[in-house]
């Protein structure tokens, strides 16, 4: 016999503080508000049964999200209406609601395309910034070291849009399931990553999901 699943997306903002918590808080974070909302979550079987929760496109710490995604499966069947109602008082300083989906029975789990990220870039920076970000865009490969052992990975094939504007500069990077390129790995070859020291962080702006 088959077992209905009632399974949830829920789209929200993380900003503020709350870019400093690492994505395992984030998930606690998430347990505490379901737990506050009265919304029992369906766990997994074993012998330490979690939460049936997933987070599609992970979010690195000291990355604003403007909007982020969160699957979860409830125990039991509630309309989207309901389960906004109770989600949105429990949230804390930094995390706002934006969309609850209750899914079709059958519907597969979210699958990324492509996400979005926006950087500020100070007036005194951009001079030469068009001619570096044409240069990169031209350019048929861009290795970038990653941050342990691993061997280096190309960026460009990751990097579907770069463009400065209003002084900011924007990127859409292609999802690889295998790991694709970091968002700061862009800063990085267009020697903009010395400003995260300075207080500048980068936002995600959208996560693009397949059809």
């Amino acid at each position: 016999m088959t077992t209905e699943r009632h399974r949830v997306r829920i789209w929200f903002r993380k900003a503020g503080d709350l870019r400093f918590i690492s994505h395992r808080d984030l998930v606690r974070t998430w347990e505490r508000i379901f737990r506050r909302a009265g919304l029992e979550l369906s766990r997994s079987q074993g012998f330490h049964p979690k939460p049936r929760m997933s987070f599609p496109a992970a979010l690195a710490v000291g990355i604003d999200g403007t909007h982020e995604l969160v699957e979860v499966e409830l125990a039991a069947s509630r309309p989207a209406d309901a389960i906004d109602a109770a989600l949105r008082p429990t949230c804390p300083a930094g995390l706002d609601l934006l969309r609850v989906e209750v899914l079709p029975p059958g519907a597969k789990k979210a699958r990324v395309l492509s996400m979005s990220f926006e950087f500020p870039v100070p007036a005194e920076r951009t001079a030469d910034l068009s001619r570096r970000i044409d240069t990169l865009l031209a350019a048929e490969s861009h290795l970038a070291r990653r941050d342990d052992d691993s061997p280096p990975v190309d960026l460009r094939p990751a990097l579907a849009e770069l463009a400065l504007g209003d002084g900011r500069l924007r990127m859409r990077l292609l999802a690889n399931p295998q790991g694709g390129a970091r968002p700061r790995a862009v800063l990085e070859a267009l020697g903009l990553d010395d400003l995260l020291e300075s207080g500048l962080h980068l936002t995600r702006t959208a996560i693009e999901l397949a059809p």
